[in-house]
């Protein structure tokens, strides 16, 4: 048995073990199990000091097909893009786009008016404002001079 050959189980072993160690963070931390074909859509967050920001690319999709949840201080995105493949006659050759259901929570570190939030969705993009609570914005201070 060759050196080479002596390392390729090791290896394999070990990227198996990372694999099961990603999927299961995956699970716990996005609530999807990180296959390949899992619908993960991506966001951009904001800050302003009187608001968050979160934009999300949900394109194909309808506003009836995610929800929108604020619980315990992380705003919950989840919804489920379905797959609309026809299959009658065609020979597919490539299927890149993602399919299913997702769920991305978005911790946010400040107080926020979680009866406040609006939400707009159009062209694909999912925008969502979160209000700070007055508590949570900056105050400024002024300085006397004497």
């Amino acid at each position: 048995m060759s050196r080479n050959q002596m390392l390729v189980p090791r290896f394999s072993t070990g990227l198996d073990t990372l694999r099961r160690e990603l999927s299961d963070l995956m699970e716990r931390s996005f609530g999807f199990d990180g296959a390949e074909d899992a619908m993960c859509p991506r966001f951009d967050v904001s800050e302003t000091d009187q608001q968050f920001e979160v934009s999300v690319d949900l394109p194909g999709m309808k506003a009836e097909d995610f929800t929108i949840e604020f619980s315990n201080g992380e705003l919950w995105i989840s919804g489920e893009r379905k797959c609309e493949h026809e299959d009658k006659g065609k020979t597919w050759h490539r299927i890149e786009r993602s399919y299913g259901t997702f769920r991305r929570g978005i911790p946010l570190t400040e107080a926020v008016k979680s009866d406040k939030i609006t939400a707009e969705y159009k062209d694909g993009v999912l925008c969502v404002t979160v209000p700070k609570d007055e508590k949570a914005q900056p105050k400024r201070i002024t300085v006397s001079a004497k």
